[in-house]
């Protein structure tokens, strides 16, 4: 367990307290402040990789940068450690909201949404996930790749605004959820997609003017999942409204629809 302060409300930064031995990764880019004895070393591959052949270490890393890449992160992470005593290492998200953090104990797997990661302990193994069924890939708003992080240690996620913790067996066993809010769940919930509504009169008009698009993201199960209040694509559709233009998706009345594609 890395001993951390999570500072501000609206616009949070993440400050670790690293002791002799302690050692967090991050996204490149979203490192803030760091004090001098904290050393600073950029990674392609995985420490899992030391000791192999030099091919085998080269096929290793590639593959590592390849699943960065396909989650949305950068194609490196940048890892931190004290040097010479304690230490502190600072990260910050580049869009407003909240950090969480979580504790694994090697007894759960959790699944976050791609660019999700903002920092995790040394200990905790970064990996991806295929959404197991191609509409959720396709229509879920988490693309057909997941971040996937398992081992013991903690992780540090990232949200769009606040976080709100919910768990399906708490309200009849489903949730429906819109797909750009899903941030993390645990790997005892299943994900898919619902229609919004049917073709009948009702459900065409949600669909066409709800403004949600054509799916919910379904998550069923016990388990833990983590939503965020505000979708970062519907964020950046607003700031680009009041920009003063208008992108060609809001010069027609199915915004929503057209949003899914």
């Amino acid at each position: 367990m890395i001993k951390h302060n999570i500072i501000g409300n609206a616009m949070q930064m993440l400050v670790t307290e690293l002791s002799p031995g302690d050692e967090v990764y991050g996204e490149a880019g979203k490192f803030l402040w760091k004090t001098s004895n904290v050393d600073m070393d950029t990674r392609f591959g995985s420490q899992k990789h030391e000791g192999k052949s030099f091919l085998d270490k080269a096929i290793g890393t590639a593959i590592d940068m390849g699943k960065r890449t396909l989650a949305g992160e950068s194609v490196a992470f940048v890892h931190f450690t004290p040097l010479g005593g304690d230490g502190k290492a600072s990260f910050a998200q580049m869009i407003p909201g909240e950090i969480l953090a979580m504790e694994l104990d090697g007894s759960r797997e959790m699944f976050v949404q791609s660019d999700g990661l903002l920092a995790a302990e040394s200990t905790i193994d970064f990996d991806i996930a295929l959404t197991k069924r191609l509409g959720a890939g396709a229509f879920g708003g988490q693309g057909f790749i997941l971040e996937r992080f398992s081992d013991k240690g903690t992780l540090f996620v990232g949200s769009c605004g606040n976080f709100l913790e919910l768990n399906p067996a708490d309200y009849g066993g489903t949730l429906h959820v819109d797909t750009g809010c899903l941030v993390a769940f645990e790997d005892s919930i299943d994900y898919n997609i619902e229609f919004i509504g049917g073709l009948d009169q009702k459900g065409l008009k949600n669909i066409m003017f709800g403004g949600e698009g054509i799916f919910f993201a379904k998550l069923t199960g016990n388990g833990k999942v983590w939503i965020q209040s505000m979708n970062v694509y519907s964020l950046s559709k607003t700031l680009f409204k009041y920009s003063g233009q208008r992108s060609a998706e809001d010069r027609t009345d199915l915004g929503g629809l057209l949003s899914n594609f």
